[in-house]
């Protein structure tokens, strides 16, 4: 038999508000411990919980500023509910249905063939990715339009987060058109697939720059869409106002002196070099050294690229690799005098010697300088219209032109898979709300400000491949580089023996 209600034992009614706070403070702190836990394990592309790269170390980032359980939310949301969760916060335009012919490729774009001929008869396997993740960052997989993203190792700065952010604008600007494909990248400098060393196997790894002895694919770097860290902006709206601060004075008022501005502190010995040739009078050059640390106190005033235009003749240097002042350079309309360089980028191989650039030796570096300078003051009107040439090539580098080489070279570089992308279990679906969502403020402006929309053209016409074509731009542009060798040789000599007889 049972009890009747009215004998059953009561909790005493002034236990019941403490029980109740008891419980709510431990599901808070349980709740709180949990988002802390899973936050400390989530890897993200501002670079949480992810080691530098072991082949080219550089200081851990910190994230400070907020607590430790506002940044485990934030980690959360960003990284698992912001492309889920139904709302954009990017303004979208109409699509447009294509309604312009296309146009053809320029001619650099045939090296996506050159780049991508070392697969060209085995095809791209998994395990030749399983090979490349070795040497990789991060791993991109796109599919049906989506990316996922694992993450390996963080990059420097920011340049992972604006080289995804590069691929999501991508897919935005080609609505199903991108392919399915799974790709590995590394975010650092210097090339890493060596031909000698991977003859037998050559891996498919992506990356900002390649040379002549490495088999890394060449791919547009992140600056193309902003690098807040030096305060440059998206690739677009940057050259627009160097070409405007080149205009402001006319090329015979601009001073006849070779210029260059940068930061020779990163391993480079070109640049190391370069600093012995800061003589206006005995090298006709003005060497400045950049500090960057400097130039963020005071507001980057004295480091605007549209102020740098102001000179005859501008120096290209390479620093630890590569270096994207390249673009910037070329944009002035200034005579580029580029110290032959060791590494090239996706569109650097469009350049042609007393064309659109004038080659310096790194071996005589002070007087070939200075002899560039002497032939351009002899020859003002051809000087004149190297550098314009040379500004009206970065000129057809437009975004435009930008997102039709990433989605050539990933069209091309799908057609050679052998098996169907998936995105590996750890991968995170990455989106533009949650790049925007884990940025810090200055990050998202510059995100922002590259925003792009769907295209009213189709991409432009990929030309087929050419090795024939390839090899005598090599040798053309060799051959011209020898001719100013020589030309320089001859009035040393000329020199010389003038000295001698005297």
């Amino acid at each position: 038999m049972g009890l009747s209600p009215k004998n059953t034992a009561r909790t005493p009614s002034y236990l019941l508000p403490g029980v109740s706070a008891l419980a709510a403070f431990s599901i808070t702190a349980l709740l709180l411990y949990k988002v802390d836990d899973f936050a400390s394990q989530t890897k993200t592309v501002a670079g949480h919980n992810l080691d530098p790269t072991p082949w080219h170390l550089f200081p851990a980032k910190t994230f400070g500023e907020q607590t430790r359980q506002a940044r485990g939310y934030k980690i959360i949301h960003c990284s698992y509910l912001a492309c889920h969760s139904g709302t954009s916060t990017i303004p979208e335009q109409p699509r447009a249905h294509p309604s312009k012919p296309s146009e053809k490729c320029p001619d650099f774009f045939r090296w996506i063939h050159h780049d991508l001929k070392p697969w060209a008869r085995t095809g791209i396997s998994i395990s030749h990715l399983a090979e490349a993740q070795k040497f990789a960052a991060f791993r991109v997989v796109i599919i049906a339009g989506k990316l996922y993203v694992d993450l390996y190792y963080t990059c420097v700065q920011s340049r992972m987060m604006f080289t995804i952010w590069g691929l999501l604008q991508l897919l935005k600007r080609y609505p199903g058109k991108v392919p399915d494909v799974d790709m590995m990248f590394d975010c650092m400098d210097r090339p890493r697939i060596n031909m000698t060393e991977h003859k037998s196997m050559p891996l498919p790894l992506f990356r900002y720059c390649t040379t002549e002895d490495h088999f890394d694919i060449p791919f547009p770097d992140w600056s193309f869409w902003g690098w807040p860290e030096t305060n440059l902006r998206a690739w677009d709206e940057e050259f627009r106002d160097i070409k405007r601060g080149s205009q402001r004075i006319s090329w015979s008022k601009k001073w006849p002196r070779a210029y260059w501005k940068g930061n020779p502190d990163v391993q480079s010995p070109v640049r190391i070099e370069l600093l012995k040739c800061n003589h206006s009078r005995m090298w006709e050059a003005q060497i400045m050294r950049q500090d960057w640390a400097e130039e963020a106190r005071i507001g980057y005033e004295q480091s605007k690229l549209s102020n740098q235009c102001n000179y005859q003749y501008k120096i290209y240097a390479e620093g630890y690799a590569w270096s994207v002042s390249l673009k910037y350079i070329l944009s002035c309309g200034s005579l580029a005098l580029i110290i032959s360089p060791d590494y090239e980028d996706f569109f650097s191989r469009g350049l042609i010697p007393k064309k659109n650039y004038w080659p310096v030796s790194p071996n005589n570096l002070c007087p070939s300088i200075k002899y560039a300078v002497d032939w351009g003051t002899k020859h003002p009107s051809e000087a004149k219209e190297i550098g314009k040439e040379g500004q009206k090539l970065m000129e057809t580098l437009s975004m435009d032109r930008v997102y039709d080489y990433m989605f050539h070279l990933i069209t091309e570089y799908s057609k050679l898979q052998d098996f169907k992308p998936v995105p590996p279990y750890s991968a995170q679906e990455l989106c533009p709300e949650s790049l925007l969502c884990i940025a810090d403020i200055k990050q998202r402006q510059f995100l922002e400000q590259s925003t792009t929309f769907p295209s009213q053209a189709p991409p432009c016409t990929l030309q087929p491949s050419n090795s024939n074509l390839i090899k005598s731009w090599i040798q053309r542009k060799k051959k011209f580089v020898e001719d100013v060798e020589n030309m320089e040789k001859m009035k040393t000599e000329g020199r010389s023996n003038k000295d001698a007889w005297l």
